[in-house]
């Protein structure tokens, strides 16, 4: 089969990333580059002159040598580019969220459903080597029962003024902890605090709800004086800290936990604690961007579900979306609805993938 014929629209600072990785893939060729500023298509295409530059989005979805379209622009405008590539029969690749709310996310998951198309989210964290180990620990039973799991994103910028802290920086955590606990969460609350723009909030804390009374806690923030890229997993036989920023010893393991003395036990009512060693698990070293543009290619070519499908973008999107409807009621407590393919008003199969032309 030929190789699959990509197009990249937006080149900020997400975008030039995706073209490395995609241009260094043996598996596709990417024939074009899309962006209105002239000065990020003069630069990919120093580097890369075999790659079409151009500022009109129709000339990449109506290409008949672009196989795929890899969205890489402002959240707002995901949802309407991706429907239109989806409708020119194009697979499609969006950089997180998948959408500004859960009834877009629907929308393109049942239209490419319906094409037989690809859709594919950018949750790069899920591809990465850190956080397959930590699944694999979980999945084995290594930690025991989960009992929360913790995390930190924070940094002195950059600030955004198209969506607030929650939606910019929550994703990536709020993916990993969906799929660690192989479940979206029942419920979640969340606060947070506008600074510098009314109505954008720069820091939020949000909690998930998970069923077996698992905990999931989500601190973002461009306000902070130091970068913090931190997850803290607390299992009943073990703990695991995964710091991104630390340059080899990314994961930890402690065998550390508290023990309660047995219900029956009489006399001073006293839990014991395990203070056991360290140690840091050998990890694959690959690119986690490389990983997920190779899930991407995969699926297209095979037809299979690829890790970061569009349910998985939705399950994201549900949960934002449910902790905006606290942000704006206080914190309270607010239900995550979880919509299904059987819950589509579209009764379909699942086609063949849409054919690669001949190179």
């Amino acid at each position: 089969m030929s190789n699959v014929r990509i197009g990249v629209v937006g080149l900020g600072y997400w975008g030039p990333n995706l073209v490395r990785c995609l241009a260094r893939n043996p598996a596709c060729d990417v024939t074009y580059v899309c962006d209105r500023d002239a000065s990020r298509l003069k630069n990919i295409a120093s580097q890369f002159p075999a790659i079409r530059p151009t500022d009109e989005i129709d000339d990449v979805l109506s290409g008949d040598d672009v196989d795929a379209v890899v969205i890489a622009t402002p959240t707002k405008t995901h949802f309407a580019m991706a429907k239109s590539a989806l409708a020119h029969g194009k697979h499609v690749f969006v950089e997180k969220p998948l959408a500004t709310n859960s009834d877009e996310c629907r929308e393109l998951i049942e239209l490419a459903d319906l094409k037989g198309l690809t859709l594919f989210v950018g949750h790069v964290f899920l591809h990465s080597s850190p956080v397959n180990k930590l699944r694999e620990l979980i999945r084995t039973g290594a930690l025991g029962d989960i009992y929360y799991i913790s995390s930190k994103r924070l940094n002195l910028g950059p600030v955004r003024r198209d969506v607030n802290a929650l939606w910019d920086l929550a994703p990536h955590d709020v993916s990993v902890m969906i799929d660690l606990l192989g479940t979206s969460p029942l419920a979640v609350s969340c606060c947070g605090s506008s600074y510098l723009n009314a109505g954008i909030q720069d820091v939020c804390n949000l909690t998930l709800h998970f069923p077996g009374d698992r905990l999931g806690i989500v601190h973002v923030s461009w306000l902070d004086p130091r970068k913090d890229r931190e997850m803290t997993v607390v299992g009943s036989e073990k703990m695991v800290v995964y710091d991104d920023l630390e340059p080899l010893e990314k994961i930890k393991v402690y065998d550390r936990g508290v023990e309660a003395p047995p219900t029956n036990s009489f006399g001073e009512f006293q839990y014991s604690y395990r203070y056991g060693d360290m140690y840091s698990p050998r990890l694959e070293q690959f690119e986690p961007l490389a990983a997920e543009c190779n899930d991407f290619i995969r699926a297209i070519t095979d037809g299979g579900v690829p890790l970061t499908d569009g349910i998985n973008g939705l399950r994201v999107v549900e949960v934002l979306e449910a902790a905006g409807e606290s942000l704006r009621l206080g914190g309270s407590c607010v239900r995550v609805p979880h919509w299904s393919r059987t819950d589509s008003h579209l009764v379909r199969k699942r086609a063949r993938p849409a054919s690669i032309a001949a190179g």
